[in-house]
């Protein structure tokens, strides 16, 4: 989606700013309810959730303001939200369930999988694997406008088939075809984050897996982990537990109305802090939650590696700035592993350090002007220093 893709520039330029603001941060104030809501004071944030884990389990979970302004309902770490692109990381596990299966391999051809060819026309003779889709090197581009104006959907209506749209998106002759859509790059060469990779990677597994994408993750997701709350839709969950969501426009802080996007596996997923919680902690901890395993060991271990190599790098990429996994990379000067989200009314951050000791999970419900988007990240380190000092106490009571 257009507007994702220009928050996720936003981020990518916030990132570096914040990681040098980082290294001068003073230390956290005795109260982080204090610091937070005085942040949320000074920026018209409503409603935010956030956990910290240690040592992959949850040792602090809270909510702050609100997940309805209006009626006063608490934003609670069990309120549900949309949580953007951290849900590529959702459709990275199904990928990699699939290849435990033997359905698909990461490095076959696409069109060996898809009932119509996906050919970059500026490089026709060239393969696209999942491999490509799951690092954004595909040369597959979601910049063309229709993009952004055609798959976003709100107040109940409800999106095109995704098969569809990709059909019409990929295929010369389709209501949304541009040689736009495809970089003048080979595959694997170059980096160009893609919502509608994301895509079009799910629509494969559903078609290897014969299961859309909402019930594949359910069973063997949603229902391992017990994430009884959490779907792909808003028809799945309890609307009722679901945060309204927010805009800052100027002054103002107004309501937006809930959405779905046609390329849901790009950014579908709802869930709460509470129950993400327990999705980050498997994926930390070599795909186990509390005796439950979601993927083998060896399937993790390929999923969280580092694809990038001084040998096969796409030539735009410093190895001291970004890595990449299977809808999974380096944030924050390649400092932090995960993902972040953003879209109307959402921004969401699930990370970890690169030992995997320290991991903050964080909902906010409203969207802040450009300029406020370091924001966010203020809020961000100011959780993770909070970890950091609770880990501390952690190792001097040992």
């Amino acid at each position: 989606m257009i507007i994702r893709y220009a928050l996720n520039l936003i981020i990518a330029l916030a990132l570096s700013s914040v990681h040098s603001a980082a290294q001068t941060r003073q230390p956290v104030p005795a109260s982080i309810d204090s610091l937070i809501q005085s942040r949320m004071l000074e920026t018209g944030i409503v409603g935010i959730g956030a956990s910290l884990i240690i040592d992959k389990k949850v040792v602090w979970t809270k909510g702050y303001g609100y997940a309805d302004r209006e009626s006063k309902v608490p934003f609670t770490p069990s309120t549900i939200m949309n949580i953007a692109s951290i849900s590529k990381t959702f459709t990275g596990v199904c990928i990699m369930k699939a290849v435990e299966e033997g359905k698909v391999s990461l490095d076959e051809d696409i069109n060996t999988y898809l009932p119509f060819q996906v050919i970059n026309p500026n490089f026709p003779n060239e393969k696209i694997t999942l491999r490509h889709l799951a690092t954004h090197t595909s040369g597959l581009t979601d910049r063309n406008p229709f993009y952004g104006d055609s798959t976003y959907f709100f107040g109940g209506n409800q999106p095109e088939p995704l098969g569809a749209f990709l059909k019409d998106y990929f295929v010369q002759g389709g209501k949304y075809y541009s040689r736009d859509n495809f970089l003048p790059a080979k595959p694997g060469t170059q980096r160009d984050y893609s919502n509608i990779g994301a895509g079009l990677a799910g629509y494969i597994i559903e078609l290897r897996t014969g299961k859309k994408l909402n019930a594949y993750a359910a069973k063997h997701i949603f229902t391992p982990l017990k994430m009884v709350h959490s779907g792909w839709s808003v028809d799945e969950i309890d609307i009722h537990q679901h945060t309204k969501l927010y805009d800052k426009k100027g002054d103002s802080i107004v309501q937006i109305q809930l959405y779905q996007g046609t390329t849901y596996p790009d950014g579908g997923v709802r869930t709460s802090v509470q129950e993400l919680s327990a999705f980050f902690i498997s994926l930390l901890n070599e795909g186990s939650y509390r005796n439950t395993r979601m993927l083998k060991k060896e399937t993790v271990k390929e999923m969280l590696r580092f694809q990038y190599t001084e040998m096969n790098k796409p030539g735009n990429i410093k190895l001291d700035k970004i890595n990449q996994g299977i809808f999974w990379a380096t944030k924050l000067g390649a400092t932090r592993i995960g993902h972040n989200g953003a879209d109307p009314g959402v921004r969401t951050f699930m990370l970890s350090d690169l030992q995997k000791e320290i991991a903050v999970i964080i909902f906010f419900n409203t969207s802040l002007t450009e300029k406020e988007e370091g924001k966010y990240f203020d809020i961000y380190e100011d959780l993770y220093n909070y970890a950091k000092e609770l880990k501390g106490k952690q190792l001097n009571r040992r």
